[in-house]
Protein backbone atom coordinates (compact mmCIF):
# COMPACT_ATOMS: atom_id res chain seq x y z
CA UNK A 1 0.00 0.00 0.00
CA UNK A 2 1.26 3.02 -0.64
CA UNK A 3 1.51 5.94 2.24
CA UNK A 4 -0.03 9.12 2.66
CA UNK A 5 2.36 11.73 1.89
CA UNK A 6 2.40 14.56 4.82
CA UNK A 7 4.42 17.70 4.62
CA UNK A 8 7.28 18.67 6.84
CA UNK A 9 8.63 21.69 7.55
CA UNK A 10 12.18 22.47 9.50
CA UNK A 11 11.59 26.23 10.55
CA UNK A 12 14.31 26.06 12.87
CA UNK A 13 14.91 28.83 15.66
CA UNK A 14 12.51 31.77 15.28
CA UNK A 15 11.20 34.50 17.38
CA UNK A 16 8.26 34.05 19.79
CA UNK A 17 5.91 35.95 17.17
CA UNK A 18 6.65 33.99 14.15
CA UNK A 19 6.56 30.60 15.82
CA UNK A 20 2.89 30.75 16.59
CA UNK A 21 1.59 32.64 14.02
CA UNK A 22 3.32 30.11 11.26
CA UNK A 23 1.20 27.58 13.43
CA UNK A 24 -2.02 29.39 12.79
CA UNK A 25 -1.09 29.59 9.38
CA UNK A 26 -0.97 25.96 8.61
CA UNK A 27 -4.16 25.70 10.35
CA UNK A 28 -5.37 27.89 7.81
CA UNK A 29 -3.83 26.37 4.92
CA UNK A 30 -5.47 23.65 5.79
CA UNK A 31 -8.86 24.50 6.95
CA UNK A 32 -9.20 26.14 3.29
CA UNK A 33 -7.71 22.83 0.85
CA UNK A 34 -4.35 24.06 0.36
CA UNK A 35 -2.50 22.18 2.02
CA UNK A 36 -1.99 18.16 3.09
CA UNK A 37 -1.98 17.44 6.48
CA UNK A 38 2.08 19.22 8.12
CA UNK A 39 3.92 18.00 11.05
CA UNK A 40 6.47 20.92 11.62
CA UNK A 41 9.90 20.98 14.40
CA UNK A 42 11.35 24.77 15.26
CA UNK A 43 12.99 26.02 18.00
CA UNK A 44 13.17 29.79 19.52
CA UNK A 45 15.18 33.15 19.43
CA UNK A 46 15.28 34.02 21.89
CA UNK A 47 14.40 31.36 24.46
CA UNK A 48 10.61 31.48 25.17
CA UNK A 49 8.37 31.38 27.81
CA UNK A 50 4.77 30.73 25.98
CA UNK A 51 1.71 30.83 28.15
CA UNK A 52 -1.79 28.98 27.51
CA UNK A 53 -4.28 30.65 25.90
CA UNK A 54 -6.49 31.28 29.07
CA UNK A 55 -3.57 32.12 31.50
CA UNK A 56 -3.48 34.93 33.33
CA UNK A 57 -0.29 37.37 32.99
CA UNK A 58 -0.42 39.72 35.77
CA UNK A 59 -1.54 36.94 38.18
CA UNK A 60 0.48 34.25 37.47
CA UNK A 61 3.68 35.42 35.43
CA UNK A 62 6.49 37.38 37.44
CA UNK A 63 7.40 39.45 34.06
CA UNK A 64 10.04 41.46 35.39
CA UNK A 65 12.22 38.36 35.27
CA UNK A 66 11.23 37.36 32.08
CA UNK A 67 12.41 40.59 30.77
CA UNK A 68 15.40 40.87 32.70
CA UNK A 69 16.73 37.82 31.98
CA UNK A 70 15.82 38.51 27.91
CA UNK A 71 13.58 35.81 27.30
CA UNK A 72 10.94 36.07 24.46
CA UNK A 73 7.23 35.77 25.73
CA UNK A 74 4.37 34.76 23.81
CA UNK A 75 0.18 33.66 24.12
CA UNK A 76 -0.18 30.65 22.47
CA UNK A 77 -3.41 30.09 21.03
CA UNK A 78 -3.88 26.73 22.91
CA UNK A 79 -4.72 26.26 26.25
CA UNK A 80 -2.64 24.94 29.13
CA UNK A 81 0.16 26.23 31.32
CA UNK A 82 3.35 27.98 31.12
CA UNK A 83 6.45 26.98 28.81
CA UNK A 84 9.79 27.85 28.64
CA UNK A 85 11.24 26.80 25.49
CA UNK A 86 14.69 26.47 25.57
CA UNK A 87 16.86 23.56 24.70
CA UNK A 88 14.43 21.26 23.49
CA UNK A 89 12.82 20.33 20.23
CA UNK A 90 9.02 21.68 19.56
CA UNK A 91 6.70 20.31 17.19
CA UNK A 92 3.26 20.92 15.62
CA UNK A 93 1.25 18.77 13.77
CA UNK A 94 -1.68 20.15 11.70
CA UNK A 95 -4.35 17.69 10.19
CA UNK A 96 -8.48 18.33 9.28
CA UNK A 97 -10.56 17.06 11.97
CA UNK A 98 -12.29 14.93 9.50
CA UNK A 99 -9.07 13.03 8.47
CA UNK A 100 -10.08 9.30 8.45
CA UNK A 101 -7.39 7.93 11.26
CA UNK A 102 -8.79 11.15 13.55
CA UNK A 103 -10.99 10.12 16.42
CA UNK A 104 -13.68 12.29 16.94
CA UNK A 105 -12.66 13.26 20.46
CA UNK A 106 -9.70 15.56 21.64
CA UNK A 107 -8.48 13.01 23.66
CA UNK A 108 -8.07 10.17 21.56
CA UNK A 109 -7.20 12.24 18.99
CA UNK A 110 -4.37 13.63 21.15
CA UNK A 111 -3.16 9.88 21.69
CA UNK A 112 -3.00 9.28 18.18
CA UNK A 113 -0.77 11.95 17.54
CA UNK A 114 1.47 11.49 20.18
CA UNK A 115 2.28 8.07 19.50
CA UNK A 116 4.62 9.57 17.11
CA UNK A 117 6.64 11.15 19.99
CA UNK A 118 6.32 7.83 21.83
CA UNK A 119 8.39 6.54 18.82
CA UNK A 120 10.56 8.74 18.90
CA UNK A 121 11.09 8.31 22.32
CA UNK A 122 11.70 4.37 21.74
CA UNK A 123 14.18 5.39 19.38
CA UNK A 124 15.94 7.06 21.84
CA UNK A 125 16.29 4.27 23.74
CA UNK A 126 14.24 5.55 26.06
CA UNK A 127 11.41 3.53 27.45
CA UNK A 128 8.21 6.07 27.32
CA UNK A 129 4.77 5.36 27.71
CA UNK A 130 1.23 7.26 28.26
CA UNK A 131 0.51 8.55 31.08
CA UNK A 132 -3.41 7.69 31.96
CA UNK A 133 -4.73 9.51 35.00
CA UNK A 134 -6.35 6.06 37.21
CA UNK A 135 -8.20 7.46 40.13
CA UNK A 136 -10.88 10.02 40.34
CA UNK A 137 -8.65 12.41 42.33
CA UNK A 138 -6.10 12.63 39.50
CA UNK A 139 -8.62 13.23 36.84
CA UNK A 140 -9.92 16.29 39.25
CA UNK A 141 -6.34 17.42 39.45
CA UNK A 142 -6.42 17.60 35.38
CA UNK A 143 -9.33 19.74 35.62
CA UNK A 144 -7.60 21.79 38.52
CA UNK A 145 -3.98 22.40 37.87
CA UNK A 146 -2.60 23.61 41.29
CA UNK A 147 0.53 24.81 39.04
CA UNK A 148 0.95 27.46 36.31
CA UNK A 149 3.93 25.41 35.16
CA UNK A 150 3.13 23.11 32.28
CA UNK A 151 5.26 20.62 33.10
CA UNK A 152 4.33 20.05 36.77
CA UNK A 153 1.81 16.94 36.12
CA UNK A 154 1.03 14.89 33.22
CA UNK A 155 -2.15 15.27 31.28
CA UNK A 156 -4.20 12.47 29.65
CA UNK A 157 -1.58 10.52 27.12
CA UNK A 158 0.94 12.71 28.12
CA UNK A 159 4.37 11.25 27.44
CA UNK A 160 6.17 9.73 30.44
CA UNK A 161 9.78 7.73 31.15
CA UNK A 162 10.09 6.18 35.01
CA UNK A 163 7.06 8.14 36.19
CA UNK A 164 8.26 11.17 35.17
CA UNK A 165 6.88 13.52 32.64
CA UNK A 166 8.92 13.75 29.30
CA UNK A 167 7.33 15.91 26.74
CA UNK A 168 4.37 19.14 27.23
CA UNK A 169 1.40 19.23 24.56
CA UNK A 170 -1.37 20.98 23.89
CA UNK A 171 -4.22 21.30 21.37
CA UNK A 172 -6.69 23.17 20.00
CA UNK A 173 -9.68 22.89 16.94
CA UNK A 174 -10.56 25.64 14.93
CA UNK A 175 -11.89 25.72 11.71
CA UNK A 176 -12.59 22.38 10.89
CA UNK A 177 -8.40 21.52 11.71
CA UNK A 178 -6.89 20.00 14.87
CA UNK A 179 -3.51 21.85 15.77
CA UNK A 180 -1.35 19.90 18.90
CA UNK A 181 1.87 21.16 19.47
CA UNK A 182 4.22 20.40 22.03
CA UNK A 183 7.70 20.54 23.72
CA UNK A 184 10.25 17.82 23.58
CA UNK A 185 12.59 18.73 26.24
CA UNK A 186 16.08 17.83 26.05
CA UNK A 187 17.51 19.74 28.99
CA UNK A 188 16.19 21.89 31.33
CA UNK A 189 16.69 24.66 33.83
CA UNK A 190 14.63 24.26 36.69
CA UNK A 191 15.94 27.24 38.42
CA UNK A 192 14.96 29.75 35.92
CA UNK A 193 11.93 28.28 35.33
CA UNK A 194 10.53 28.45 38.38
CA UNK A 195 11.50 32.31 38.67
CA UNK A 196 9.08 33.02 35.83
CA UNK A 197 5.93 32.62 38.00
CA UNK A 198 4.24 34.52 40.92
CA UNK A 199 3.88 32.22 44.04
CA UNK A 200 2.33 33.20 47.49
CA UNK A 201 5.47 32.52 49.44
CA UNK A 202 9.20 31.72 48.94
CA UNK A 203 8.04 28.21 50.67
CA UNK A 204 5.17 27.67 48.59
CA UNK A 205 7.88 28.44 45.26
CA UNK A 206 10.74 25.77 47.09
CA UNK A 207 7.51 23.14 47.53
CA UNK A 208 6.93 23.25 44.03
CA UNK A 209 10.41 23.22 42.80
CA UNK A 210 11.06 20.04 44.69
CA UNK A 211 8.23 18.23 44.03
CA UNK A 212 9.04 19.32 40.52
CA UNK A 213 11.95 17.15 40.22
CA UNK A 214 9.99 13.98 41.05
CA UNK A 215 7.29 15.08 38.29
CA UNK A 216 9.28 16.26 35.18
CA UNK A 217 12.33 14.93 33.09
CA UNK A 218 14.38 16.09 30.61
CA UNK A 219 15.42 13.66 27.69
CA UNK A 220 19.53 13.99 28.68
CA UNK A 221 18.91 13.33 32.52
CA UNK A 222 18.18 10.09 31.04
CA UNK A 223 20.78 9.32 29.26
CA UNK A 224 24.38 8.84 29.52
CA UNK A 225 24.79 10.34 26.57
CA UNK A 226 23.50 13.51 25.46
CA UNK A 227 20.82 14.07 22.29
CA UNK A 228 21.41 16.67 19.94
CA UNK A 229 19.31 18.32 18.27
CA UNK A 230 19.67 17.19 15.42
CA UNK A 231 19.80 13.49 16.41
CA UNK A 232 15.82 14.58 18.32
CA UNK A 233 14.82 15.47 14.88
CA UNK A 234 15.71 12.61 12.95
CA UNK A 235 13.98 10.27 15.50
CA UNK A 236 10.59 11.89 16.08
CA UNK A 237 10.61 12.99 12.24
CA UNK A 238 11.05 8.58 12.14
CA UNK A 239 8.57 7.87 15.07
CA UNK A 240 5.89 10.09 13.16
CA UNK A 241 6.49 8.37 10.06
CA UNK A 242 6.19 5.00 11.92
CA UNK A 243 3.38 5.83 13.93
CA UNK A 244 1.26 7.76 11.82
CA UNK A 245 1.99 5.42 8.98
CA UNK A 246 3.27 8.22 6.71
CA UNK A 247 5.70 9.46 4.34
CA UNK A 248 6.77 13.36 5.22
CA UNK A 249 7.68 15.07 2.14
CA UNK A 250 10.49 18.20 3.19
CA UNK A 251 8.79 21.99 2.31
CA UNK A 252 10.31 24.91 2.06
CA UNK A 253 7.93 28.50 2.66
CA UNK A 254 7.67 30.41 -0.29
CA UNK A 255 7.67 33.85 -0.33
CA UNK A 256 3.74 34.17 -0.36
CA UNK A 257 3.96 31.68 2.79
CA UNK A 258 6.47 33.94 4.44
CA UNK A 259 4.17 37.23 3.64
CA UNK A 260 1.21 35.86 5.27
CA UNK A 261 2.88 34.01 8.52
CA UNK A 262 4.42 37.64 9.05
CA UNK A 263 0.90 39.32 8.54
CA UNK A 264 -0.29 36.94 11.38
CA UNK A 265 2.69 37.73 13.29
CA UNK A 266 2.00 41.58 13.42
CA UNK A 267 -1.58 41.29 13.36
CA UNK A 268 -1.67 39.22 16.86
CA UNK A 269 1.01 37.63 18.58
CA UNK A 270 3.55 40.77 18.16
CA UNK A 271 0.93 42.70 19.84
CA UNK A 272 0.58 43.27 23.94
CA UNK A 273 -3.53 43.52 23.26
CA UNK A 274 -2.87 40.08 22.27
CA UNK A 275 0.16 38.44 24.69
CA UNK A 276 -1.52 40.24 27.42
CA UNK A 277 -5.36 40.14 26.95
CA UNK A 278 -6.25 38.54 30.48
Amino acid sequence: MTKEIWRFIDSKKQSPAFNMALDEALLDWQNEGMIPPTIRFYGWDPPTLSIGYFQKVAKEINMEKVKSTGLGFVRRPTGGRGVLHDKELTYSVIVSENHPEMPNTVTEAYRVISEGILEGFKALGLDAYFAIPKTEEEKQGLKNPRSAVCFDAPSWYELVVEGRKVAGSAQTRQKGVILQHGSILLDIDEDLLFSLFNYPSERVKERMQNNFKNKAVAINALRETPVTIDEAKQAFYNGFEKALNIKLEPHELTVEELAKVHAIMQKKYSTDEWNYKR
